[in-house]
């Protein structure tokens, strides 16, 4: 059994240890601060190229194509448009792909580990129908059980152009009824 000296002498090792790794940690933060507030020069923007910060990579005449969309002056984005649906395929890009992959066949990498598995979109098996109604209020409220958050943060022309990139990728079409949507279209927020 140890005697009390023998106990405070260890004490004092393990507490030496700790207050070494303590002082060292305050140092390192304080030259690290003064090195980044002082002496680093910064990062100049104008060095990155404006696709590597949109996080994308478009080339050639698709960039020229994905640049020139401008849906702010479309008037009824709910109606097909070219358009819409390549503004709708940025839009799906940014916010989608993790869940319901880069083709829409819901094989994301995070939406394989949801419960419910992310939908399909290919297919359109749809739990709230598959009609443009349906699909801009699955986008703007989600779907409760489920792991289908609202966007109702995204633009109401954003969520148009998603609703009609959909429509472009789905084999499960379903026929809007002309005047309802048109309706809806235009008391939806």
């Amino acid at each position: 059994m140890p005697t009390s000296v023998e106990a405070m002498q260890t004490n004092d090792t393990y507490n030496r240890g700790g207050m070494i790794a303590f002082v060292f940690s305050m140092v390192f933060s304080l030259v690290f601060f003064f090195y980044i507030s002082l002496m680093h020069q910064g990062i100049n923007l104008k060095e990155i190229p404006e696709e590597a910060m949109s996080g994308g990579s478009p080339s050639g005449e698709g960039a020229a194509a994905v640049a020139a969309v401008d849906i702010s002056k479309i008037e009824k984005p709910w109606e097909p448009n070219d358009d819409m649906v390549t503004h709708g395929a940025k839009i799906y890009k940014a916010n989608c792909t993790a869940c319901h992959g880069d083709k829409g066949a819901g094989d994301g990498p995070a939406g394989m580990a949801l419960i419910p598995p992310a939908r399909n979109l290919i297919e359109g098996k749809w739990k709230k129908g598959g009609d443009s109604i349906a699909l801009y209020k699955t986008l703007h409220d989600g779907i409760e059980g489920t792991s289908m958050a609202a966007f109702k943060h995204l633009p109401k022309q954003d969520r148009w152009a998603l609703v009609q990139f959909i429509h472009s990728i789905t084999k499960n079409k379903v026929a809007d009824d002309a005047a309802k949507l048109e309706a809806f279209a235009k008391s939806a927020d």
